[in-house]
């Protein structure tokens, strides 16, 4: 079974959605979230290991369907990307600062495959995740 670091695939998300003109840097937000979980004293692991495990979540993100190239008449440089429908709804479902998002996240992490296409596209559709 994949297992996932929701809380870095939602910062690459919002990375994603306010990344207008700016390359999309995932070691940088790998970075950052680091230091994000050392000031709330949490265990933070190989920070390398992290900009490494970002840059994947990139590749897969985007193989996935949930980001895409961003036009350049909406602030495309080549090197960054807008979410997709599949990709707001990720969002929508693991987003932190949404009160209740506990239980999405349980429901994605019992799927073997949840970034899967065809498995996520299943589980958005069910209201009761939401």
């Amino acid at each position: 079974m994949a297992t996932y670091n929701w809380a870095l695939i939602e910062r690459l998300l919002h990375e994603v959605q306010n990344g207008a003109g700016k390359p999309f840097a995932p070691r940088v937000y790998a970075e950052q979230y680091a230091v994000d979980l050392q000031n709330q004293e949490q265990p933070v692991g190989d920070v390398d290991e992290l900009k490494v495990l970002a840059c994947n979540y990139e590749a897969l993100l985007l193989k996935q369907g949930f980001i895409e190239p961003r036009r350049e008449n909406e602030g495309g440089t080549g090197e960054n990307f807008v979410l997709t429908k599949r990709g707001s709804q990720l969002l929508s479902l693991i987003d932190s600062a949404i009160p209740g998002n506990a239980h999405p996240l349980q429901v994605l992490d019992d799927e073997e495959y949840p970034l899967d296409p065809a498995t996520f596209d299943e589980l958005a559709a069910k209201a009761q995740i939401a």
